[in-house]
């Protein structure tokens, strides 16, 4: 199938969603060759100025979820932050930071990311500099996210299949499907999302994606700065779903009472300095543009978690959460326990 679905793209042709899911299944199960995939995630990313269509996003999602290794959580539901990268912003670990006081305001987080690709740190490259233990069981991060709130699932250790495309994403080094496909493959399939994404265009495309996953209630976000989280500089485009409903709106930070920084000012830089960044902030020692966008992108999860009726009430509650050292406390149990047998 990938030889016909190439020569279809290669032609300006979308490919249905029963094409890009059988593509996806050929690649996942080793059946196509290094080059075939290099040429298919290409041709995809470069098919028009908008590149990837839902089905087409659909269908991949679909596919890598069903050879991810699941994670169930019976009894709880749980939310995902996560931005799909690839905005070249080099910004302090936003999502991790916000991660902590959205789950100190009592919505479990369930996080899924990998070392960086794009910046100088990611996910599991911070949380490593914090002193936590991310090689962890699928057992232990449910334990976690029972008794802290919040877990992080490092994605190499659930997505083996990735291992016929990781070189490959490397050497391509552009954005590819796969950047959208990370945060859509969480193994424990949460209920809620707050999604960042690097173009204006996906905001409603992977929006709908989530819904055709059976996503519940998420925000997908844009900030007009070029950023894949809810900025702090400028206005940020909002795809809300909700139970199978669609709405679109902007949001600034002057709605909430935040003043307006600079996108300069949220620029972070190694593992350890982001690290101490994400401290500084849940300690209350950083009240500046970083604190700003870290309540504003806390504060929509929790409304999409469903512990706010608004955003604007998410926001003081993240900003309680930060004020009480609630959040700090919450980061500093998770680091605990997660390095306890």
């Amino acid at each position: 199938m990938i030889k016909e679905a190439i020569e279809k793209i290669v032609s300006k042709e979308d490919l249905t969603y029963e094409e890009a899911y059988t593509v996806m299944n050929e690649i996942m199960n080793g059946e196509t060759t290094p080059t075939q995939n290099a040429a298919f995630l290409a041709a995809l990313s470069t098919k028009s100025a908008k590149a990837e269509t839902i089905d087409e996003i659909s269908g991949c999602a679909q596919a890598m979820r069903e050879h991810a290794d699941p994670v169930p959580h019976p009894g709880m539901e749980v939310l995902e932050i996560v931005g799909t990268g690839g905005d070249r912003a080099r910004s302090f670990n936003i999502s991790t930071t916000s991660a902590f006081v959205i789950a100190a305001a009592g919505v479990k987080v369930a996080k899924h990311g990998n070392r960086a690709a794009s910046s100088k740190s990611g996910t599991a490259d911070c949380l490593e500099a914090l002193g936590a233990n991310i090689n962890l069981s699928p057992e232990k991060c449910v334990k976690l996210l029972e008794e802290v709130g919040f877990c992080f699932f490092f994605a190499q250790k659930y997505h083996s299949s990735m291992k016929y495309v990781g070189a490959i994403r490397k050497e391509l080094g552009f954005r590819t499907v796969f950047n959208i496909l990370g945060p859509l493959t969480n193994p424990a399939k949460p209920e809620f999302f707050l999604l960042g994404v690097y173009d204006e265009y996906l905001v409603e495309v992977v929006a709908h994606v989530l819904g055709s996953l059976g996503v519940k209630k998420a925000l997908v976000v844009y900030g007009m700065d070029r950023l894949d989280e809810i900025s702090a500089s400028e206005e940020s485009f909002v795809c809300e779903l909700n139970n199978g409903e669609y709405k679109k709106y902007h949001i600034k930070p002057e709605e909430f009472g935040l003043p307006r920084g600079k996108k300069e000012d949220i620029v972070g830089g190694t593992p350890e300095e982001n690290a101490q960044i994400t401290r500084d902030i849940l300690s209350g020692k950083i009240t500046d543009t970083r604190r700003v966008i870290v309540l504003m992108n806390a504060g929509a999860a929790i409304y999409a978690g469903g512990k706010a009726e608004t955003i604007a009430e998410g926001v003081k509650i993240a900003a309680e959460m930060i004020d009480s050292g609630k959040a700090l406390e919450r980061m500093e149990k998770f680091i605990e326990l997660s390095n306890q047998g």
